[in-house]
């Protein structure tokens, strides 16, 4: 892909981005206690924004953390800003939004979609899960869907966002298995899928493999299979 944005996968669900102009943004940075996470990317000095799809620990993972040592933007749905707030996060640096909304920054915006799952934080209701629609200023769009089943809205958000990179849940037990995650992206039919939030404990070991078989069978969707902290998109 011909772009001067950086993607990096860092394991479940987490990722780094670093926009054409230097913004370093981190999605759901769940990274010290993943075992998928490699040890270079598990301390963070560096961080412009975090975008949050739901509460849960794995997907917060670190996030309060990082935001008091880089005093970075923290971005996701109006209750679970909230809750980080209650423990600590600035309201400066709290950017709370909803479904159906775009934030904007000075390189980027963030448009929050549904999700169908379900969403708690420190054992309370923090708000729906999300998916998150990144769109940079090269025009370049990437769709990281959260934890989430398939449902038809998905056809629509390929028609509104028309992403070029979907990142699409494929563990099974807790979110979609391959084959499901295969017919939900082809709902959305971006040109590139990287299969996120598997292989991280034994209950969601999905072969990533399958997915990409079974994708690139019934669309012409391209699938990458990321490698953790290398940069997938270039």
């Amino acid at each position: 892909m011909d772009t001067n944005l950086k993607g990096y996968w860092l394991g479940h669900s987490a990722f780094k981005f670093i926009s054409q102009s230097g913004s370093i943004i981190y999605v759901d940075p769940f990274l010290k206690d993943n075992p998928s996470t490699p040890e270079e990317y598990k301390e963070i000095t560096e961080a412009d924004f975090i975008l949050l799809t739901h509460g849960h620990e794995d997907h917060v993972g670190d996030t309060l953390e990082i935001a008091k040592n880089t005093g970075c933007k923290v971005v996701g749905i109006v209750e679970l800003i909230g809750l980080l707030q209650k423990k600590g996060l600035s309201e400066e640096q709290a950017v709370p939004f909803n479904k159906g909304g775009t934030v904007r920054f000075d390189d980027f915006s963030v448009t929050m979609v549904s999700a169908n799952h379900s969403s708690s934080f420190d054992g309370e209701y923090a708000g729906d899960p999300a998916g998150l629609v990144l769109s940079f200023e090269d025009d370049l769009c990437i769709y990281h869907m959260g934890d989430t089943n398939i449902f038809s809205d998905l056809a629509l958000y390929g028609e509104l966002y028309e992403p070029h990179v979907v990142l699409a849940p494929i563990g099974d037990h807790f979110t979609m298995g391959p084959q499901e995650a295969a017919y939900a992206v082809e709902m959305v039919n971006p040109t590139i899928a990287v299969p996120i939030h598997y292989g991280t404990w034994p209950p969601i070991d999905s072969d990533p493999n399958e997915f990409k078989e079974i994708l690139e069978d019934i669309s012409e969707v391209e699938v990458i299979v990321a490698t953790a902290g290398k940069d997938f998109l270039n």
